[in-house]
């Protein structure tokens, strides 16, 4: 691959981050394999600014993500934690010690029998001699127990680090809480074995913009995130620290222990985790950041069920590979810092996201003309469980539009004939986008992108599409289940006063709490004093997105 590329290195810390990861990595492997496709715009995307080339002891070229996971034990499932394209550990300790080796190994954790030979490393050759992925067949899905079942991308040995002292499974020895996360990194072992990691992979970067960091907010892993995000600002001063929460669909209303840790390790993650990165976006499908359960966000062509992790994490992963197009294009890319520093200004360091998946353009309609559908109403879906943005105010935003062919991007207005809007003049596909936006919030300082790559469906991506052409276009009577290739999609952040209802309510959950009912939570390593700390930060916060301060004319 060209150089050149400002780098960007992934953090991917807990199990619904490795969900989420596992498609995202999936996508990226897709777009890679479509790169000699003559249909496409070369170009747009740089795969270098996530990947890394390598070479294996025995000079195979290797191309691999440049991303450092953490996960509990048992989460692997029948993948190797050194992964597969390097020597094996056994066989190089073997040469290197001339004495007498006895061998002591785990029983291997079988393959999901459903997936093996859906997901086999060498595909099916398809009638036009590409090698491609089988789907998972209808019904299977729910047999999807971890990311590792469905990852399709051979990682560095250097990627998985493994928290033995947890377990995945079970109903002991759980990751539970925000105390817990931090305590991991605090450990001599994992905070040297973290920091190993990332001078290896940053010290063969030539320009490093920053770091990503995908990571689950409703476990002990906020904690973990926390950690990683504070050594992040103390060792790179400089670079970008981008912070995606994950967190699982909607939760249910028995589960009392569980939702108020959910509730805990949100605030405490978010606080923190908005103090040492650059910029933090909560992602979720639930309508809710705390205790009053909302029914999952409605996508009107997509049919998924909240309760699969593999639905919610590929619908999650299609918004966050979108929004993340700004820094990762091969021209006139905008910086991390850049992105955070205009969507965080006056200690706004919280956004949300927001998508529409798949952007919906019918057949014959031009751009101008599938905008304007949405009239006044915002026209993607809210994804940071802060309710609907109707009603609120954006003080900044950067959208993402991607898929829409060029021929599309503008009016083909017979000569003569009046334009329906002031979008119908328009002469390019940016224009349009600019002027519909500039429409929808006059006040509000916008970026925009609009990109030909369109976001690639490709196995073992889910069946999650309705009334769809194979290119993502709406059509009318389309069966449920159509064979969809690639689909548009319209990704945006914004920093809102949505987030001034949403933290607040988070805080006004806290004070309702007798802590001494939760006392295990704070054995794992917070204090009273904490949780007194943690009310005044997230109403300081909240504060920051009043609806009448310091609002940007």
């Amino acid at each position: 691959m060209a150089g050149g590329a400002r780098e960007v290195l992934t953090l991917q810390l807990g199990h619904f981050a490795g969900f989420v990861g596992a498609h995202w990595w999936n996508q990226q492997d897709a777009a890679l394999g479509r790169a000699t496709d003559a249909k496409e715009s070369p170009g747009e995307l740089c795969p270098d600014v996530l990947y890394r080339t390598g070479r294996t002891l025995h000079g195979q070229d290797t191309y691999t993500p440049r991303l450092i996971l953490m996960d509990l034990k048992g989460s692997l499932s029948s993948l190797k934690e050194e992964g597969g394209l390097y020597r094996d550990k056994q066989l190089d300790a073997a040469i290197a010690w001339q004495g007498k080796l006895t061998t002591h190994k785990e029983e291997l954790c079988p393959k999901n029998p459903y997936l093996q030979d859906f997901l086999s490393a060498e595909g099916v050759l398809s009638s036009d001699g590409v090698w491609r992925v089988k789907s998972i067949p209808n019904g299977k899905e729910a047999s999807i127990r971890v990311w590792s079942d469905f990852l399709r991308v051979h990682l560095h040995p250097r990627s998985i680090c493994m928290i033995q002292k947890y377990n995945h499974d079970g109903e002991a020895g759980r990751l539970e809480a925000f105390g817990q996360g931090e305590s991991v990194l605090k450990e001599p072992k994992y905070q040297e074995e973290l920091e190993d990691r990332l001078h290896f992979y940053v010290e063969e970067c030539d320009y490093l913009q920053g770091f990503q960091i995908l990571c689950d907010l409703h476990d002990g892993f906020s904690g973990v995130g926390a950690k990683a995000a504070e050594l992040l600002q103390d060792e790179y001063s400089g670079r970008g620290i981008i912070t995606w929460g994950l967190l699982p669909g909607p939760y249910h209303r028995g589960e009392a222990q569980r939702n108020i840790y959910r509730l805990l390790n949100t605030a405490f993650g978010l606080v923190h985790l908005a103090a040492h990165s650059s910029l933090v976006c909560p992602l979720s499908l639930g309508g809710s950041l705390g205790l009053r359960p909302e029914p999952p966000v409605n996508f009107p062509y997509l049919h998924y069920d909240a309760t699969l992790p593999f639905h919610c994490s590929a619908i999650l992963a299609t918004a966050l590979d979108t929004v993340t197009v700004p820094y990762r294009l091969c021209s006139s890319p905008v910086s991390m810092v850049h992105l955070a520093d205009m969507l965080s200004f006056c200690g706004k360091k919280v956004v949300t996201a927001g998508a529409t998946i798949p952007f919906p353009l019918a057949p014959g309609q031009s751009l101008p003309d599938s905008l304007m559908q949405f009239g006044g109403a915002t026209p993607w879906t809210p994804l940071s469980a802060c309710g609907e943005p109707s009603g609120t105010r954006c003080f900044a935003q950067s959208v993402v539009l991607r898929g829409i062919d060029r021929a599309c991007h503008t009016s083909q207005l017979t000569p003569g004939t009046p334009p329906p809007s002031s979008l119908h003049t328009c002469t390019t596909g940016e224009e349009v986008l600019a002027q519909y936006l500039q429409q929808q919030q006059p006040r509000v300082m916008s970026s925009s992108h609009l990109l030909l790559t369109p976001y690639r469906v490709a196995p073992p991506y889910p069946h999650l599409f309705s009334s769809c052409s194979p290119q993502g276009m709406v059509l009318d009577g389309s069966p449920k289940g159509a064979a969809v290739e690639s689909i548009p999609v319209f990704g945006a952040l914004c920093s809102s006063s949505s987030l001034h209802q949403t933290l607040e309510a988070l805080a006004r959950d806290l004070t309702k709490l007798d802590l001494r009912r939760w006392a295990s939570f704070m054995d794992a390593g917070v204090e009273h004093d904490d949780v007194a700390e943690l009310l005044q930060e997230l109403q300081s916060l909240a504060q920051c997105y009043h609806a009448g301060d310091s609002l940007v004319d």
